[in-house]
């Protein structure tokens, strides 16, 4: 949504409005949409730079980096709260606006039962009445989330006319709240932040089933505090990120039977047993009604790439970074209705992300420099391949 801002000095210029990004399944920084191929972040220095040095190899496992916006706090005459971005000069140009309002009408709901929830998170109250409608005979844990698309109360516009129904992850609507408030309570109102534009990876799919992996058997950064460092050591021992090298941070996966996305965060993955994630990658691949059987190798293919690029960097240290499964929820036309193929091939997609604790030589904060490739991410990608083969040969 496009718009009027005004600088310091009173001049006019024009602003994008940025909305919740509803397939958000993962990490604490709240991911917000720009446009319809574009996403943006809280600007990190380090993640900067290395989008902006990014070898040649890695550009095809990685969202497209768009560069930076300008991004403040505004409120209407309602009083509701959204970000506006003003993009700098080095990015104006033609860009598409989405007229897609589902996303910032749910948000504004969201604010407005704020004022009459007698301080209960609205947040908390969306996700319990959904969990007890959707299974009223059982409690469901705040790991795991079973979201209807028709959600009519939180998607009408303000004439009441209801939007376009579709399912949406929680995960993101609760770093946005989370973004905001510390954006209010920490800065002056006219504050300018910086962000990050990056490519949109799940623009094309229509029903995006995501999972959202972290990878390596560290996940401090060489500048964690020792409370930091000892944080994260005691998680990772704590999960199947010391055994596997890898853990489950958050998934959405879409049941075509009952026209819903299946959503877990990252305290499920946290609880997961090397069986339980053997299990989980189950899950991911399963619609409701079968596996995806037909996504198997494909996924292990790209992985099989990403493999050889990621031994190729050298000095590379990918500390808590995440690596995106992405394939389409929707299947391709061309299956017949009994489910046999007839020689279409379902789109995936890998995408690694999150590199604000990524080091490498040439990094002009390193605080310490490795030889060789980055030894945890590649025996977690080795036993991700290995455990997606075993699905595949057990079927």
């Amino acid at each position: 949504m496009v718009v009027q801002d005004s600088t310091d000095a009173g001049e006019a210029r024009v602003g994008v409005r940025l909305e919740p990004f509803l397939h958000q399944v993962g990490g604490h920084l709240s991911l917000m949409k720009y446009d319809e191929h574009t996403v943006c972040k809280p600007l990190i220095s380090r993640e900067q730079r290395f989008y902006e040095s990014l070898p040649l190899a890695m550009k095809g496992f990685t969202p497209q980096y768009k560069g930076t916006i300008t991004v403040h706090l505004q409120k209407d005459s309602r009083g509701h709260l959204s970000l506006v971005a003003t993009p700098l000069k080095e990015n104006r140009g033609p860009f598409k606006v989405s007229t897609e309002s589902a996303a910032v009408a749910i948000w504004q709901t969201l604010q407005q039962t704020t004022s009459s929830s007698g301080g209960v998170h609205p947040l908390v109250q969306w996700q319990l009445a959904h969990s007890l409608e959707e299974s009223p005979a059982t409690s469901l844990s705040r790991s795991e989330f079973h979201l209807n698309a028709p959600v009519s109360t939180l998607v009408e516009d303000a004439k009441g006319n209801q939007a376009e129904r579709r399912s949406f992850n929680p995960w993101g609507l609760q770093c946005h709240q989370a973004h905001l408030t510390r954006l209010c309570t920490e800065y002056p109102e006219n504050q300018r932040h910086r962000f990050l534009l990056l490519e949109n990876v799940v623009s094309q799919y229509k029903h995006p089933c995501i999972l959202d992996l972290k990878m390596g058997t560290r996940q401090h950064g060489d500048d964690a505090s020792e409370e930091k460092k000892a944080r994260h050591m005691h998680k990772c021992a704590q999960s199947t990120s010391a055994c596997l090298g890898v853990r489950i941070c958050g998934m959405q996966v879409y049941q075509v039977d009952k026209k819903h996305f299946l959503c877990k965060d990252k305290y499920y993955g946290r609880k997961l047993s090397v069986e339980g994630f053997r299990q989980a990658l189950h899950q991911f691949l399963h619609d409701g009604t079968r596996l995806r059987t037909e996504l198997l190798e494909p996924i292990q293919c790209q992985l099989r790439a990403l493999l050889s690029v990621i031994r190729s960097q050298s000095s590379y240290r990918f500390y808590s970074s995440s690596l995106l499964i992405i394939y389409d929820g929707q299947e391709p036309p061309e299956r017949t209705a009994h489910g046999s193929s007839s020689g279409g091939v379902s789109k995936v997609d890998i995408r690694m992300i999150d590199f604000a604790h990524t080091t490498y030589k040439g990094s002009w904060d390193e605080h310490t420099s490795y030889d060789g490739p980055d030894p945890g991410y590649i025996f977690g990608l080795e036993n991700l391949i290995q455990i997606l083969q075993d699905i595949q040969e057990g079927e």
